[in-house]
């Protein structure tokens, strides 16, 4: 009789070698374990090897000079870029008209009267209120300038955008092709491209809007492909079965069950274009921008906060206008007819109205009908910087805060990255991105972070890198805290969100100056800046998602004697965690963006050399900071948006 023998027991292993991530350290510590020594042989540790740089400012200096030397003589830059140039002045010019002809009045109407078409009585008496605001804070004129300038660049940014959603949407492999150009013109920071758009431009408003459709095309791009290709199947195919052609299957299926889609690229187009207002007056757009710039270099906070009140009044009136537009349905939108009559009045009561205030001669703003809130604003600041800057008993001030918070956490994060050898901070970027997403994921962000020492800006991104993770873990702190109390507490929640829509359409700049004023100049005020800016997007987020929470989850918990902390704890947050991750993915971005404009303020590393490179020219810095932003991005992103891993279903 054969014997059977019983198998020999497995190995058990500790729990957390059990672990996927475990098994890609394991792996990432064994490839570390043999290169390594191979890297210190041929490099040495410390700071990125010179060997390993390439020096761009050669080619882009090069460059530079040539565009200076042909500009004015190149058929390229006299019967194409200058064609672009004088169509764009013409139509701001245009539209700037018609604004003044209309009047104050009559813009105010028609303003009204859409709102009211699109969204009901409510929003039509704000947008009213909002306009006729702008007036008694003696800002119509230059409002008006920004609106022409932001109508021609709004409507050239969603042509472009939607023809490459368009592109993108109708073939994959276009959508791959496309989708890292608008990566990189999103992420890449206004001051770096300002630069070779001047170059080609020249500073004035041509300038200006092909910067800020560089910036607002992008959302617009991404929504209608997304549009396209989420169409319903049963539709298309009910389509198909009739005979419709390609381009009838485009027209009367596609785009309009793309609707949605495509009016909150709209918005999302808006609200950019919008946030470039203020940065595009660098280079001569003038407007409202102009007057929160000038007010910048000035420190005058009471006359930045009454250009900045406009912009932030346009933002939200546009915003509330094209989300409602969005949210109408799709029965009301099959009636031609009935849509286009209430525009026909719309616009025949503007027309009325227009008319009028010009034989009564008011067309301008009356100059008795403004208040100036400039006075006021700053002696409550020079209050403000009196008492709490350093008198603060017992406590300082909000000067000593800064040094403290530049000393003890700052200083001491920038040494220790810039202590790192260049290979460590490699293989900690390599960890986090493959243990949170997948080996390509990984891949990704080491070369992106292994490009911004080959450019020769390894010290500076360090530098901005450790401001980037201070601002990050201050307004992950604030975030969270305040999303959980939100997602607690309706009349909480209300109370926050005006506040909350203030902080987001307020311009990048704006920050700067009560921060300035409060804080002082440095790396210090960038930080508190960023964390303004970012904060109500991981506020917003968090809420959204621990409201999303499945109820059932809850009440089983509720059920079980739960209290309310651990209901908190044990099933909201781990329900939550993908819009927690977005959370945080979203505060890295917003704070890398404002952190780079903290340049301006004394942030040095990265922003400087962005600033720097605009303000004298200089191509090779500009380009070479703003390329090393992206690289930085694109890193931090990577770190921090998991990647799911792809499984093959097995019959």
């Amino acid at each position: 009789m054969a014997t059977v023998t019983a198998p020999a027991p497995r190995l058990a292993l500790p729990g957390i070698l059990r672990h996927r991530a475990a098994h890609k350290l394991l792996l990432l510590a064994l490839a570390a374990a043999i290169l390594v020594p191979l890297a210190n042989a041929h490099w040495a540790s410390g700071s990125w090897p010179h060997a390993l740089t390439v020096d761009l400012s050669g080619p882009l200096g090069r460059a530079n000079d040539w565009i200076i030397d042909n500009r004015d003589s190149s058929p390229l830059f006299l019967y194409f870029f200058g064609y672009i140039s004088n169509a764009v002045v013409l139509s701001v010019r245009a539209v700037y008209l018609v604004l003044l002809a209309a009047g104050w009045a009559g813009v105010t109407a028609f303003g009204a009267l859409v709102a009211w078409r699109v969204a009901g009585v409510r929003l039509a008496i704000g947008t009213g209120v909002a306009f006729l605001a702008c007036g008694l804070l003696g800002m119509w004129v230059p409002t008006m300038q920004t609106l022409a300038l932001m109508v021609v660049a709004v409507l050239t940014s969603v042509v472009v955008g939607a023809l490459l959603g368009l592109a993108g949407g109708l073939s994959e492999r276009t959508d791959r092709a496309l989708r890292p150009v608008l990566d990189t013109m999103q992420v890449l920071p206004a001051f770096a491209y300002l630069l070779p758009v001047v170059l080609v431009f020249g500073i004035g408003v041509p300038a200006a809007v092909l910067a800020t459709v560089v910036y607002a095309a992008p959302p617009m791009a991404r929504l209608t492909a997304l549009g396209l290709r989420d169409a319903d199947p049963e539709v298309l195919e009910a389509v198909d079965s009739l005979g419709a052609t390609g381009r009838q299957r485009l027209l009367t299926a596609r785009l309009p069950l793309a609707r949605k889609q495509l009016l909150l690229g709209l918005n999302q187009t808006i609200m950019m274009a919008l946030s470039m207002a203020v940065i595009a007056s660098v280079i001569g757009a003038g407007g409202l921008g102009d007057r929160v710039y000038q007010a910048l270099a000035s420190v005058d906070v009471g006359a930045a906060l009454a250009a900045g009140i406009p912009i932030v009044l346009l933002a939200v009136v546009l915003d509330r206008v094209t989300a409602a537009a969005g949210e109408q349905t799709d029965a009301s939108a099959g009636e031609p007819g009935s849509n286009l009559r209430p525009w026909l009045y719309a616009l025949g009561a503007t027309v009325v109205v227009a008319v009028a205030v010009r034989l009564a001669g008011a067309l301008d703003w009356p100059s008795g009908w403004t208040l100036n809130i400039a006075e006021p604003v700053n002696r409550v600041v020079d209050w403000m910087t009196a008492h709490l800057y350093s008198g603060v008993p017992y406590l300082g001030g909000t000067a000593d805060w800064a040094g403290h918070f530049t000393t003890w956490v700052l200083d001491p994060v920038r040494d220790g990255l810039q202590w790192l050898p260049w290979w460590s901070v490699l293989l900690i970027v390599a960890a986090l991105a493959w243990v949170i997403g997948t080996w390509r994921t990984a891949l990704t962000a080491v070369l992106a972070m292994a490009a911004i020492g080959v450019l020769g800006v390894w010290k500076p991104s360090l530098d901005t890198l450790s401001q980037v993770l201070a601002a990050v873990a201050v307004t992950l702190v604030l975030g969270f805290a305040t999303g959980i109390a939100a997602a607690r507490s309706d009349r909480f929640e209300r109370a926050l969100r005006p506040v909350l829509d203030v902080c987001q359409t307020m311009p990048q700049f704006v920050y700067l100056i009560p921060v300035v004023a409060l804080f002082g100049v440095g790396r210090a005020p960038a930080v508190a800046a960023a964390v303004v800016y970012a904060l109500p997007a991981v506020v917003r987020i968090t809420t959204q998602g621990l409201r999303q929470v499945d109820p059932a989850a809850l009440e089983s918990a509720r059920s079980l004697g739960a209290t309310s902390a651990q209901q908190l704890r044990q099933i909201q947050l781990p329900l939550a965690r993908p819009a927690l991750l977005l959370a945080v993915n979203q505060g890295v971005v917003l704070v890398l963006a404002v952190v780079i404009i903290g340049g301006l303020v004394g942030g040095g590393a990265l922003g400087y050399d962005a600033v720097f490179g605009l303000a004298q020219g200089d191509l090779a810095t500009g380009l070479v900071a703003g390329a090393a932003i992206v690289c930085l991005g694109l890193m931090l992103d990577r770190v921090t948006q998991p990647t799911e891993r792809r499984t093959k279903k097995v019959a």
